[in-house]
């Protein structure tokens, strides 16, 4: 049997990327067998696509990190779900497994997690990257406390309208930045206490009038990193969370860090165990389910847009336009 699916062959630009009958894949081990419902698109998926990530994995390869879904059938080994739960995970498409950009995707059942009633597999699909790498680097690695402050540069995108979300939801006060006012008042709505222009506000002034003792939390989200001007701005004992810049190679004030007894934590979400992923699955999806996280999407298109999805990404990220304030997601 075949099914639908968005692939490549090789890595190239958006327009590399297929849409044609795929193999439909059978469970095997402690697999399971979802049928796709949502997908949702990430910039590390368009760094694969483009090979700036050697990936080494089947060919052809299907695309996408993230998916809701329902699952059909299971892998001999498989337990932790029954055949017609609603499911959603992310961590596909990396180490030798194939991605999430299909009709069907055989995953295995560690890197999967129940959806709650109530919650669209839009939502599931859109929080699952990007929830998941917010909860580990606010919680395990920076440990964030109610009444603290954080600051996350850009918080209407994906990382970050989660970073801002969860932060309120601990009790945080929070500052983000915007490109636009329309973006501002996203920012707000997902609870922003303050939100500052950076095309036309000084970040670093605002941010010293804001929080005069410093910045408990730091989220830097930006590709190019200054650390030079971020660094001052972190309080005594202040935790910056870095999470971008693969080919950064920025300048770093050494006296001005290890003198507030700062740390800095670097990590890509796809290093974390199963068991770390889990963890932070079961905060967002109880989030989800009182209504306290919501999914930011900017669009939902079909799944044969796939190529045109990866150009608008790239453009927004790579380019540096900033077009997209929120998630794409994608219906098989």
């Amino acid at each position: 049997m075949t099914m639908k699916a968005a692939f490549i062959d090789e890595p190239g630009p958006p327009e590399a990327i297929r849409y044609g009958e795929r193999p439909k894949p059978e469970p095997r081990g402690a697999q399971v067998l979802v049928r796709v419902k949502a997908v949702a698109l990430n910039p590390i998926d368009t760094y694969i696509r483009a090979g700036a990530i050697a990936v080494q994995g089947p060919k052809p390869y299907i695309l996408g990190c993230d998916l809701a879904g329902v699952i059909e059938a299971l892998g001999p080994e498989a337990g932790r779900f029954k055949v017609g739960e609603r499911v959603w995970g992310s961590n596909q498409g990396l180490m030798g497994r194939q991605g999430t950009f299909a009709e069907y995707a055989a995953v295995e059942e560690c890197w999967l997690y129940p959806i709650s009633d109530g919650v669209a597999d839009e939502d599931a699909a859109a929080t699952a990257l990007v929830g998941i790498t917010a909860h580990l680097g606010l919680f395990r690695d920076a440990q964030l406390k109610t009444g603290e402050t954080l600051f996350v540069h850009g918080g209407s995108g994906g990382v970050g309208s989660m970073v801002v979300q969860m932060a309120k939801i601990t009790g945080a006060r929070v500052i983000a930045t915007a490109g636009d006012e329309a973006k501002a008042e996203r920012c707000r709505a997902l609870g922003a206490d303050h939100v500052i222009l950076y095309k036309t506000q000084n970040v670093e002034q605002a941010v010293r009038e804001l929080a005069p003792l410093g910045v408990n939390v730091w989220w830097e989200t930006l590709r190019q990193p200054d650390f030079e001007r971020t660094v001052p701005l972190l309080a005594m004992r202040g935790r910056m969370i870095v999470m971008a810049g693969r080919d950064a190679r920025p300048a770093f004030p050494v006296g001005a860090f290890y003198t507030r007894d700062a740390a800095i934590h670097g990590f890509a979400m796809f290093n974390a165990t199963p068991a770390e992923q889990e963890q932070s699955a079961g905060g967002i999806n109880r989030w989800l389910a009182d209504g306290r996280l919501k999914a930011n999407i900017d669009r939902i298109w079909p799944l044969e847009r796939a190529a045109e999805a990866h150009r608008i990404q790239e453009d927004s990220t790579v380019g540096g336009q900033g077009v997209l304030s929120g998630k794409i997601v994608l219906r098989p």
